[in-house]
Parts: structure tokens; sequence; C-alpha cells
């Protein structure tokens, strides 16, 4: 099955990560917000609101930004495999300073 891309596997990222750029802008844009909050959960039950998603570095990794705070990283690497949602959302009260910014390179 050469053609079939299976999550976690090397595959088509930036297709991938334009997609769900596309997705978070359609959501804001049927929302009528100007920024959605973007939340990923990763396999190892951590949980980040995410400012920016990359394809880079490639290879069946992804780059994800999250929000500063105290607890953090400034960015993580992750294999897209360890994701197992990413939720997308109108931002609440207390998180209305966060919302994912969809890239120029669209």
């Amino acid at each position: 099955m050469s053609g079939v891309w299976v999550p976690g596997a090397a595959g088509p990222l930036e297709e991938l990560v334009g997609r769900i750029e596309r997705r978070i802008a359609r959501f804001a844009e049927e929302a009528g917000i100007e920024r959605a909050c973007v939340q990923v959960f990763l396999a190892d039950g951590s949980s980040h609101l995410v400012e920016e998603l990359s394809a880079e570095p490639g290879f069946g990794f992804v780059t994800i930004k999250p929000y500063p705070r105290e607890e953090s990283p400034g960015e993580l690497i992750v294999p897209i495999g360890a994701i197992r949602k990413i939720e997308i959302d109108r931002a609440e009260e207390q998180r209305a300073a966060f919302g994912f910014a969809v890239s120029s390179q669209q």
C-alpha cells in the first residue's frame, strides 16, 4: 500500500499542516471570530494551547509552538503519531489572549 498515508508515518506533512490551518481558519470564519483557540493533546497525556504549527522538520515530525507559559516549552518537535487530538474552539474568558495564527504561506 505505497499510496496510503497513515498518521505517524512519514508523509505529506506540509499538506496535512496546511489542511489543519485551513480548517482552523474556516472554523474562525464560521464562528465569526478573529482567531480560534487550538489545543493539541499528545500521547504522553500533555496538552498545549497552540500558537503555531509547522511541518518542519518533516520526516514524520512536526513542530508545535505553544503559547508561552511558565510550564510550557518554547517549541515541541513531536512525531505526528504522538498527536492524539486537536481541539478547535472559541477562546474562553481565561484564554481570550490565546489564538492560533494561521501562516501566510497558504
